[in-house]
């Protein structure tokens, strides 16, 4: 979806994004799954900027309200723990300063 992340001074990451009605579920609402997606992203950024990676392994997205397709939508992602190799994280997508969606996810770093 082509975000771009920000690293803020608490270690989490964020960005803004505006959705439109491609991306719609329901008329005027954005579809769950790119809510999902967007969340997703948030967290994998949020390793990234740590210099670590991780392939999704548990993505846990909890929908506390609608949220408006046309108008600008933040995400952010806190990083909570590591432990051989597995990383906890989770994320918020909020609009006009209200949290609509968290997650909770686990990432795996990738074995070569």
């Amino acid at each position: 979806l082509a975000l771009r992340y920000h690293a803020e001074p608490d270690g989490s990451v964020s960005a803004t994004f505006l959705g439109h009605a491609a991306i719609e579920g329901y008329p005027g609402m954005l579809h769950g799954g790119i809510i999902a997606t967007l969340l997703d992203g948030a967290m994998a950024n949020c390793l990234f900027a740590r210099g670590l990676r991780g392939m999704t392994v548990e993505l846990r997205v909890r929908y506390h309200a609608p949220v408006a397709a046309a108008e600008t939508m933040s995400v952010r992602a806190w990083f909570e723990q590591s432990a051989h190799g597995l990383h906890q994280l989770r994320a918020e997508l909020t609009q006009a300063g209200v949290v609509k969606i968290r997650a909770n996810g686990k990432f795996m770093e990738p074995h070569e």
